[in-house]
């Protein structure tokens, strides 16, 4: 990739990418189970309420949010079978969760299905509005590329600003990254060949996928995002299948913009 022959469309990863999963999700959980703990109005039971008093919200987050790397990984799309939401996997993990800590008792079931849709309504990274504004000022098409439903996408679009082109979710294909059918469906909605289209993403999993379906690659580092090793992520870097590499150091979106801002003069990325 060079930015004298730059690719016609960004689709981006949006979980960890292009907004902060971890500290909203966090901070919600937290305070929602504070506010039932310290309710006068609220009666629990007493192995609840001890049992609350130590769970890590932090590590609920983080366990929340590998259920659902494995359910995008493990579902395998077929014609017998009814598709799954994210948006109904975010609600029956939850559900599990909530009982593998003892904690079931602690919410009612409308605080469950409300706590469920936090999803909806992630923070963004401080780059990611304005970086991608700048994109679409450049001339160049963007849209998300997640296995968060449309629904959950167009939510986060909403509440972070965040001003894409167009909404593309894996749910579109009835299949889940990094089904190759996500990628190539992707870019043949968008009207664009594989190689027309880059992927940004903060996981070389998901951008080697893409890569495998002729994409071209754009890696934002994000902290705490990458699930490869370090040293599986420094090889990959040196292997040089990457084709833009942002560093944690950068400021994700609008450095990638800004690299793109001179493309007429042809420099190399």
């Amino acid at each position: 990739m060079s930015v004298s022959n730059p690719p016609k469309a960004f689709l981006t990863d949006v979980f960890g990418t292009v907004v902060d999963w971890r500290a909203t999700v966090t901070t919600h959980l937290t305070k929602s189970a504070e506010e039932v703990l310290n309710s006068s109005a609220r009666s629990l039971p007493s192995a609840t309420r001890a049992a609350a008093s130590i769970v890590s919200w932090p590590d609920f987050a983080q366990a929340w949010r590998n259920t659902y790397y494995h359910f995008t990984r493990s579902y395998t799309p077929s014609a017998t079978v009814p598709f799954k939401s994210v948006d109904q996997h975010h609600l029956d993990s939850l559900i599990k969760l909530l009982s593998d800590h003892g904690i079931s008792d602690l919410f009612t079931e409308t605080e469950i299905h409300k706590l469920s849709l936090i999803w909806h309504f992630l923070d963004p990274w401080p780059d990611s509005s304005a970086g991608l504004g700048q994109l679409n000022d450049q001339g160049f098409i963007t849209a998300t590329l997640s296995n968060g439903n449309t629904s959950l996408l167009e939510d986060l679009a909403k509440h972070g600003s965040l001003p894409y082109t167009h909404i593309v979710s894996a749910e579109d294909f009835g299949a889940y990254k990094p089904h190759p059918d996500v990628y190539l469906g992707a870019a043949k909605k968008l009207g664009f060949k594989p190689e027309e289209c880059c992927l940004v993403a903060a996981h070389l999993g998901d951008l080697k996928a893409a890569k495998g379906c002729g994409y071209q690659a754009c890696y934002i580092e994000r902290k705490q995002e990458e699930g490869w090793p370090p040293e599986k992520a420094e090889e990959a870097k040196k292997e040089g299948w990457v084709d833009m590499w942002i560093t944690v150091e950068e400021e994700g979106f609008k450095e990638v913009a800004r690299r793109f801002a001179g493309r007429d003069k042809g420099v190399k990325l």
